[in-house]
């Protein structure tokens, strides 16, 4: 069931919202294909904004699920996680064919190249899509990318997912244990991972690699568990400013890095090539768990591998 309801507001950029039949809802701007909301059946948000984001393009929204692309942070000569966040999308009109699913709600959306991006990225002409997809308790986003040029070319992607949380020194993330990953906050030098469960206490900045297809962040006070399900993007992406950094940015709250996590469906180590006609495609899948607890603590091997 598509809804292609587009809301336009003041200066806003157009939105376009979601419903299924249970209650949950989401909502989308075209102005970087950015998901900026979703709701549970309960009307209680899971993304994360901040209180300081600038609704205006040409900025992006400080939240939500920006889509970065061609790039990822700093991992090439472009801005600043790519160009796409920054692009007026449109929907598509002809999506190719995707399995349907009773009780859902979608979003087409497409961004295709122009000659301004080849000045910037002059390695070939693209065609990205991404499906939004809304139905009972889950978020699914679809990725694609086709090569309509001549020439095979590389891009790194990241879709980054700003969840809220009751109190990020009180959360953990569960999946990530015994991984390398490259530190950003150390010119992305090489570590593994030591920690049984991932927790935090100060900034945090790194690129975890070859990650399983399923991450989940347990968030005990709010008695739920934020499970990532990804396939087609290997590694995953853990972000938090902490305090003196969250002060430096303009668009954060002083004090959002208090309830907010950052945790990305990416390809940052092994940039995806992509021959003349071919489509790359991944997936995102977002699900909400409730957790009930006996001894206040959540078996995170149930989350993990139990969960279907």
């Amino acid at each position: 069931m598509a809804n292609n309801n587009i809301i336009t507001e003041g200066d806003r950029s157009p939105r376009i919202i979601l419903h299924e039949p249970t209650g949950s809802t989401v909502e989308v701007l075209l102005y970087g294909a950015q998901v900026i909301s979703w709701k549970n059946q309960r009307r209680e948000e899971i993304l994360f904004m901040s209180n300081k984001a600038v609704w205006k393009p040409p900025q992006p929204v400080r939240g939500g699920i920006p889509i970065c692309f061609p790039q990822f942070a700093n991992f090439g000569t472009l801005e600043q996680h790519g160009f796409a966040r920054n692009r007026l999308w449109t929907l598509d009109e002809d999506p190719s064919p995707l399995p349907a699913v009773n009780s859902q709600s979608n979003a087409d959306l497409l961004l295709k190249s122009t000659e301004d991006d080849l000045k910037t990225w002059p390695f070939s002409r693209f065609e990205l899509r991404i499906r939004i997809t809304v139905s009972a308790g889950k978020l699914t986003l679809i990725p694609r990318v086709r090569n309509v040029d001549n020439k095979a070319f590389t891009f790194t992607l990241a879709l980054r997912n700003y969840f809220s949380v009751s109190d990020v020194s009180e959360v953990r993330v569960e999946g990530l244990e015994t991984l390398d990953y490259l530190d950003n906050m150390l010119k992305r030098e090489r570590y593994t991972e030591q920690a049984d469960a991932i927790t935090f206490d100060g900034e945090i900045d790194r690129v975890y690699l070859s990650t399983p297809t399923k991450i989940a962040i347990i968030d005990h006070e709010r008695k739920r568990t934020i499970v990532l399900r990804k396939e087609g993007m290997v590694d995953a992406v853990l972000w938090n400013p902490w305090d003196k950094k969250a002060k430096a940015i303009p668009d954060l709250g002083d004090e959002d890095y208090n309830t907010m996590l950052c945790l990305d469906a990416a390809a940052v180590e092994n940039p995806i090539n992509i021959k003349p006609c071919e489509e790359w495609r991944g997936r995102q899948e977002l699900s909400i768990v409730s957790s009930s607890y006996f001894s206040g603590q959540l078996d995170p091997h149930k989350v993990i591998n139990g969960l279907r």
